[in-house]
């Protein structure tokens, strides 16, 4: 009774454990992919785990206890691999258990370490390539903690501080293209104004024929046309009555005397 009792509590233990160094220790701030600032995702040595342990002296129960701890790490770190394989250990034997513990561990880690260096690639810049490039290159455990843990934010920094920003360049555009429409907009009211200078020349035209009426010339000058017509007319008329009138008078005088 008291073993399963311990058990038990062991089982309980393997999942507080891993939680309570992330509830006091608080985790560096670092930039996403958007160049936010958020926290650092914190890869662990999971061989801490292991190591604390002699596993060839260790009771069944206490393998048991740091295969779960190893579990809920590698779920916490979004690891691919590791969970579903520590998961089927647990399943089996303890002798199973153990000796993947011993052999296979490190191989399975490994292979989720690469996995996760490989995720950091996507929309990556030019330093976080660099970075993931040489981790990948060394393909060591140590490497690879180094790179996610310190190495992909130093870099993503870098990356990010390298990016144009797009405020500043947009006030200068805005102004500028303010400018030509104002300018343009006064155009037509110079052309208007200047659209003015007809009725100004000929209110000087017609200042120039009323000053020349005002001259005492103008009433001097010769009647031609249709009004010397007339008076020709009227003129010739009164020669003939004075004439036909000098016959009348004469012929009459004439018949007096005889």
């Amino acid at each position: 009774m008291r073993g399963k009792t311990s058990a038990g509590v062991l089982v309980a233990l393997a999942f507080l454990i891993p939680a309570a160094p992330a509830v006091a220790q608080v985790e560096p701030s670092g930039l996403d992919q958007a160049c936010q600032t958020a926290d650092r995702k914190v890869f662990k040595d999971l061989r801490t785990i292991v190591t604390t342990i002699d596993l060839d002296t260790a009771t069944d129960t206490e393998v048991r206890l740091r295969a779960n701890q190893i579990m809920a790490a590698a779920r916490a770190e979004s690891l691919p691999v590791l969970p579903t394989v520590m998961q089927q250990r647990l399943d089996g034997t303890a002798d199973d258990l153990r000796a993947f513990l011993k052999t296979d561990l490190r191989s399975a880690w490994l292979t989720d370490l690469r996995v996760s260096v490989l995720r950091t690639l996507t929309d990556a810049g030019e330093n976080v390539q660099a970075a993931a490039k040489k981790a990948l290159d060394a393909g060591t455990i140590d490497d690879f903690l180094t790179y996610l843990n310190d190495g992909l934010y130093a870099a993503r920094a870098l990356d990010c501080a390298a990016q144009p920003t797009s405020s500043p360049s947009a006030t200068p555009s805005a102004s500028a293209s303010v400018t030509p429409v104002a300018t343009a907009s006064t155009g037509p009211s110079a052309s208007s104004t200047a659209s003015t200078g007809p009725s100004a020349s000929s209110t000087a035209s017609t200042g120039a024929g009323a000053s020349g009426g005002e001259d005492g010339e103008g009433d001097g000058l010769p009647v031609t046309g249709a009004a010397t017509g007339t008076v020709a007319g009227i003129g010739g008329a009164l020669l003939l009555l004075g004439g036909a009138g000098y016959l009348i008078g004469r012929r009459r005088r004439s018949r007096f005397v005889a």
